[in-house]
């Protein structure tokens, strides 16, 4: 549809901005946007998206850095989430993908340490054998489309948990790739193999890492991660993982 070159009405640019905020925000990028070069320039305005942000509660956390691009800040915001299903095992291992089930396999635990986020009660754990899990994300499925990803490529921020037991030795390992329509990669984080001594504090650790200028393409996210003990106890004496996430995040606040 090609936009029309004559004005829709005569009313001020703030009057129409007006009625766009009381308008779902992708009408007013899909339909409105198109009718006419006022429509236009309302739905690209700067005003418009900052006044969108602030309305909807959309904050920057440092005000002194302001976004290169509002509508991008708003829409990164209004969507942000935890694109990883199941994250802390509280429905089994539903949504995960088994990939290395070695020992006495994968399972799910009370916290035996507290974690830094108290709504976190439970973790999996596991055994003597490599213990692998992933998850592969579709990002047009979640609400990010292919032009939306090639425009802007969001920074893409992955987050992981993980705790040794105090008694046992054991290792942890992850791989977070983005991938391409063929599911070929284009990026990775893979960091070295963290690994643990017996008789250590069995705190809780965070992997972090934020995928930018990753170029167009982007269509899937791969996240797997696991380990094991490395004392070969029968039993459950592994690294325990929880509280695993990745998001597509505004640039300024990855």
């Amino acid at each position: 549809m090609e936009p029309n070159h004559r004005e829709a009405f005569p009313l001020p640019l703030d009057i129409w901005e007006e009625i766009f905020l009381n308008l779902p925000p992708h009408q007013v990028v899909c339909v409105c946007r198109l009718v006419c070069h006022q429509w236009k320039d309302v739905a690209d305005s700067e005003s418009f998206w900052r006044e969108r942000c602030r309305r909807e509660g959309y904050r920057l956390r440092d005000a002194s850095k302001t976004p290169k691009d509002w509508r991008l800040f708003y829409f990164c915001c209004k969507n942000r989430r935890n694109l990883l299903k199941n994250p802390r095992g509280d429905d089994k291992l539903r949504g995960w993908v088994v990939e290395d089930d070695g020992g006495d396999h994968w399972k799910i635990e009370a916290l035996m340490e507290p974690h830094p986020n108290d709504a976190v009660q439970t973790n999996f754990v596991t055994s003597y054998g490599m213990c692998k899990k992933s998850q592969k994300i579709n990002l047009a499925k979640e609400g990010y489309s292919p032009s939306f990803m090639d425009k802007f490529q969001p920074h893409i921020q992955i987050s992981d948990w993980y705790s040794p037991r105090w008694d046992c030795g054991s290792e942890y390992t992850i791989l977070v790739q983005l991938l391409n329509h063929k599911k070929e990669v284009i990026q990775e984080f893979a960091p070295e193999t963290v690994y643990f001594q017996q008789w250590n504090d069995h705190q809780w650790h965070q992997m972090t890492h934020v995928f930018k200028d990753y170029g167009p393409g982007v269509r899937y996210v791969y996240f797997v991660h696991g380990g094991k003990d490395t004392q070969f106890w029968a039993g459950w004496y592994g690294i325990r993982v929880t509280d695993s996430c990745v998001e597509v995040c505004p640039a300024i606040d990855a």
